[in-house]
């Protein structure tokens, strides 16, 4: 019944992400918002909403340790295994803007989330503001580098819902928020079951279950981008995620409900396995053939991945 659970819960968070995406776009497009800040932001928040969701019910239900262990989980599969499957079928190629201005905001937020666990074994709501305004911070000067042209911004805006009607808006929020929300309830429910029956803490199983199943969507996306030799999900779109999943996702949560530590290895295993794979990514860009993450690099992402995976279980 648990494992039931988990799988209805991630088809739903995967079919309640997509209405949420599609009727805020829509209703942006109504407003007349341009379709660069509306990929840039209402589009970035549309798609962490399932995110959101797991964490904040876990949080309000008293398992922190699936609130923190969904998005360092998550964050680790987009560089180990969604970067590391994609560059292994198609070498990707590295962004100009990564190394000056994506690359060290997502290590100042992950540095915060490290700072703010270590010396207070919780993420309050005004450490939560903070991650945020940092978030915030983040999304303004990039908007600012994609008026000037100075970043590229990948055409994520479909401009045929300019023509939905108001119903249709309405109606696809409500199928959103419905998904979302029992989608997340029974996700963290049936993965509480299922690590009762295991006999394994609810933070392995967000670690790795959760934060693979949350990672599927992107994961076939730039699988199949590859495989048709398109240009397929970026390295700095990758990392935007990591850094929404701990602006908003981290930072919603803890000013909607403070996220307490419970278990030790969240602070002394998982964050570091994180910070690790974020850290990695900066030889491997030097290694030749430069500034691309070819074959044998993504060979040896997914294989520290892997053991990531393998380790977690054994602990």
């Amino acid at each position: 019944m648990d494992v039931f659970l988990v799988i209805i819960g991630f088809i739903l968070l995967v079919v309640g992400g997509e209405f949420l995406v599609r009727s805020s776009v829509a209703l942006s497009l109504r407003f007349n918002i341009s379709k660069m800040i509306i990929g840039l932001t209402v589009v970035s928040f549309a798609t962490s909403a399932p995110e959101l969701l797991v964490s904040l019910q876990a949080a309000l239900s008293g398992f922190s340790d699936i609130s923190l262990g969904n998005v360092i989980g998550s964050n680790i599969a987009n560089i180990g295994l969604v970067l590391g499957l994609t560059a292994i079928i198609s070498s990707m190629d590295i962004d100009k803007d990564f190394l000056k201005f994506n690359w060290p905001v997502m290590m100042i937020l992950s540095g915060l989330l490290y700072f703010f666990l270590y010396t207070g074994e919780q993420i309050t709501r005004i450490e939560g503001v903070a991650l945020l305004i940092v978030l915030i911070i983040f999304l303004l000067v990039l908007i600012r580098k994609a008026i000037k042209g100075e970043v590229e911004v990948a055409e994520e805006v479909d401009e045929t819902l300019t023509r939905t009607s108001g119903f249709k808006i309405v109606l696809w929020f409500l199928i959103g928020g419905a998904g979302l929300y029992f989608g997340s309830e029974w996700l963290v429910d049936g993965a509480v079951g299922i690590a009762e029956s295991f006999g394994v803490s609810e933070r392995v199983i967000s670690v790795t279950m959760i934060a693979i199943g949350t990672s599927v969507p992107e994961l076939a996306a730039s699988v199949i981008a590859a495989l048709k030799k398109e240009k397929g999900i970026s390295l700095g779109n990758l990392i935007g995620s990591n850094i929404f999943n701990i602006g908003s996702v981290i930072g919603l949560t803890a000013v909607i409900k403070p996220i307490f530590l419970q278990s030790k290895e969240v602070l002394t295993n998982d964050i570091f396995w994180m910070i690790g794979f974020s850290l990695v990514l900066v030889p491997l860009i030097f290694l030749p053939p430069k500034n691309s993450i070819s074959r044998y690099k993504g060979v040896l992402i997914f294989l520290a991945y892997i053991v990531f995976i393998l380790l977690t279980f054994r602990n």
